[in-house]
């Protein structure tokens, strides 16, 4: 059984591979650099945090949502000051790890985990259309045809193998098997090498070449936190996902330390910066990858590809990885989601369609954002309306306020309005034991209100409340009666 679970995400490690060389190839041309840099940082990336992350099964390596934030850096200021931002946004990842802020991920709203993986499903099938230009033009006549026709078969092998064995991953068999098919057949295909040429050397460790100044500093910094930020959102975002898949729990900290320490060691030789892959992830996934093994041998092979398997490895069609990826990016959209949008709260269902839109629009880091603040205000809102007060007027004359819920920023107002302070007696109680103050805002309304009932020549007790508040309160200037 062990010997079959090595091969088993060996296996799996060498489908994914196949899928992660276009990907980054792709995303170092984004970024305005020798496609080498992407391979490189993939290399990198995918092993180090395979080795030494807290999510096995998990594929990381140069991924386009950091290539794009850095482009104007590359042409403004050349690969050095990259590979220097590289190395900064690593030092900021591993410390983001070291100081255990990778639980923050759990503050992200399951409406928006949704919406993130949707959006993210729609990019990667998106962006393989990329693959049906030549020369900035879309294909047309035999050479769209052989290539939807080779597209559909990929798709085809991948959907119904399974169905007849699961021996081997089935996205390893289609891009194998068209690609012998492609050749053998001399199909007018076009082919990985067509994209660029990935023979390389060893890559060669080479500190970025600036100057160390303060100056250097106010360049690289923002571009380094800005990649820092999207490589940890993505990152935790894929890690939660494949969390759930696996139905096992993973160390967010140990994999930001694992993934800062990778971006580091990529940029010192030459590399680009990278993160959680989601499309790689999920074709891992599906092939059986659960280990460490499975990453280790995706990134081994990469670099096996660039020293001695580059003839090989460039006769692939993109037709077969194309197909590989639109299958990827059906299977990662969260097709359930839609059927729940009418059976969800409204602002739920609004929470998935913004995040989605706004991922497939901008990107992932403004979309989470986004996301997060949207939750946030709409949480604030329909909390904010559920403080209530019993009233009741006691023998004596003494009117008394026992409120419920918690008082903060979003409540004020609402809690304002539970008192009638003009028609109120003389007399007034405030019995806080069922009444929670969360922040400044609520010491400042109770603190107010104290002083509308003095102005109005009437007396406010306050009763029960915690030391805390009491403390608070008396700091203020009200006086507290317990």
């Amino acid at each position: 059984m062990p010997s079959t679970n090595f091969s088993r995400n060996a296996l799996a490690g060498l489908t994914t591979s196949f899928a992660l060389v276009p990907e980054c190839i792709a995303f170092a041309l984004v970024a305005q650099l020798n496609p080498l840099a992407g391979l490189y940082g993939a290399f990198f990336i995918c092993t180090m945090t395979a080795l030494f992350g807290g999510r096995p099964g998990m594929i990381s390596g140069a991924a386009g949502s950091m290539a794009v934030v850095i482009v104007a850096l590359v042409a403004q200021h050349g690969l050095q000051y990259f590979l220097a931002t590289v190395v900064l946004s690593g030092l900021i990842m591993l410390m983001f790890g070291l100081l255990r802020l990778g639980k923050l991920i759990s503050m992200v709203p399951h409406p928006v985990m949704l919406g993130f993986v949707n959006g993210l499903a729609i990019v990667i099938a998106w962006s393989q259309l990329q693959h049906f230009k030549v020369g900035g033009a879309w294909m047309q006549g035999d050479a769209l045809m052989w290539m939807c026709g080779l597209v559909a078969l990929t798709m085809a092998v991948v959907y119904l193998l399974p169905r007849l064995t699961k021996a081997v991953p089935p996205a390893l068999v289609a891009i194998v098997g068209v690609g012998l098919l492609s050749q053998l057949l001399h199909l007018p295909a076009r082919t990985l090498g067509d994209m660029a040429h990935i023979a390389g050397g060893l890559p060669v460790w080479q500190i970025p070449m600036v100057p160390m100044t303060v100056e250097t500093l106010h360049i690289v910094l923002p571009y380094a936190l800005l990649m820092a930020v999207v490589g940890l959102l993505e990152t935790l975002l894929t890690f939660n996902l494949t969390d759930e898949i696996t139905e096992t729990r993973g160390l967010p900290d140990r994999e930001c330390v694992a993934l800062g320490a990778a971006n580091m060691v990529s940029g010192l030789f030459g590399g680009m910066g990278g993160c959680a892959m989601i499309g790689q992830t999920m074709i891992n996934l599906g092939s059986g990858g659960r280990t460490r093994v499975s990453g280790a041998v995706a990134g081994i092979m990469i670099l096996l590809f660039i020293l001695f398997l580059s003839p090989l490895i460039e006769r692939i069609p993109l037709a077969a990885l194309v197909g590989v990826m639109f299958v990827v990016a059906q299977q990662t959209f969260a097709w359930g989601s839609l059927g729940v949008l009418g059976k969800v709260p409204r602002h739920d269902a609004l929470l998935i369609v913004v995040v989605t839109a706004i991922t497939v629009a901008t990107d992932l880091a403004v979309a989470v954002l986004c996301g997060i603040v949207i939750a946030a205000l709409s949480f604030a809102w329909r909390h904010a309306r559920e403080i209530r007060a019993d009233v009741a007027q006691g023998a004596d004359g003494v009117k008394h306020y026992t409120p419920h819920g918690t008082l903060f920023f979003a409540s004020v107002a609402h809690f304002n309005d539970l008192f009638d302070v003009q028609g109120d007696p003389s007399a007034v109680t405030l019995d806080c034991r069922h009444l929670r103050l969360a922040d400044h805002s609520a010491v400042v309304a109770v603190s107010a209100l104290h002083e509308r009932y003095a102005k109005a020549g009437k007396a406010l007790q306050v009763r029960n409340l915690s030391k805390r508040c009491e403390l608070l309160l008396e700091r203020a200037g009200a006086a507290v009666t317990a």
